[in-house]
């Protein structure tokens, strides 16, 4: 089972989404049984933010100075889920998932959605640096999205 830790730095997350942890761990628990990671105890942290706060970590941990949609810091770069395994942190911009501006709440939640498994991945070892990579990142992306689109309300 996974556990997230949510936490939020920014105000205009809980006008959107009310009920933070359970809209995560719903999600969480539509994924396939593949990601699900039964009898083990499965945790990561994720961080509500804002372009302000996530342009400052891009720039420290990527040199890159400028705002992003999300990221993801793995606690190991070769992940073995074993018994209880700390995945590692997760860390998404309002500003991006806000785009365009007042984007209806059913649109919003599947952005998010979509950025959120797009980042659990990368904690997985997922990346997209090469194009073969990135096809087989996008095909599970797609297959984990589909899944929780059909098992939860966010269709």
């Amino acid at each position: 089972m996974i556990n997230i830790n949510v936490f939020s730095e920014e105000k205009a997350w809980s006008k959107r989404l009310r009920n933070k942890d359970i809209f995560f761990q719903k999600i969480c628990n539509a994924f396939p049984k593949k990601y699900k990671f039964l009898n083990k105890k499965v945790s990561l942290t994720l961080l509500l933010s804002n372009n302000k706060n996530i342009q400052k970590l891009n720039k420290i941990f990527r040199k890159k100075n400028t705002p992003t949609d999300i990221l993801s810091f793995p606690l190991n770069k070769k992940v073995r889920v074993s018994n209880q395994t700390y995945l590692g942190d997760i860390i998404i911009s309002y500003n991006f998932m806000n785009k365009p501006k007042l984007l209806n709440t059913k649109l919003f939640k599947k952005k998010v959605t979509k950025i959120f498994i797009h980042g659990f991945l990368h904690l997985l070892g997922f990346d997209h640096i090469k194009n073969k990579d990135y096809m087989k990142m996008f095909k599970e992306e797609e297959k984990i999205y589909q899944s929780v689109i059909s098992k939860t309300k966010l269709n």
